[in-house]
């Protein structure tokens, strides 16, 4: 055969070292907490599942300017939003996948889309 499979368990220490990388989702009460630390624009979903916030800006550039600061943060995190761009209008949604919920991850690129849109022309 070309290929030889391999049905050995995977290593421990790889498992850990993957796990280890997985953020810890929050508790209801650390997203309350966590959540006091944003803009009142930003809305947590119903069950706390996500964040959400849509950003309105002077123009598009304002807004893909943003947009493009926010994605070299996201990028260096290894934390990227899920976001759309209409016009002057950027939505976002912010969850982390792997945790299956809202982890510190979010609320720290929450905070720095925040500061980002300070300085981007937002029109709210």
């Amino acid at each position: 055969p070309l290929f030889k499979l391999d049905h050995r368990p995977p290593c421990p220490h790889l498992v850990s070292a993957m796990a280890a990388r997985i953020p810890v989702r929050l508790t209801a009460e650390q997203v309350s907490a966590a959540a006091r630390g944003l803009s009142p624009h930003w809305r947590l979903a119903e069950n706390s599942a996500n964040l959400r916030r849509t950003f309105r800006f002077n123009d598009f550039t304002s807004a893909f300017g943003f947009m493009s600061r926010v994605s070299l943060h996201a990028e260096k995190a290894d934390h990227h939003p899920n976001w759309s761009n209409v016009y002057n209008t950027v939505e976002v949604t912010l969850w982390t996948h792997d945790a299956d919920g809202l982890t510190q991850k979010d609320f720290d690129l929450a905070t720095e889309m925040d500061k980002a849109s300070s300085s981007a022309g937002l029109s709210e």
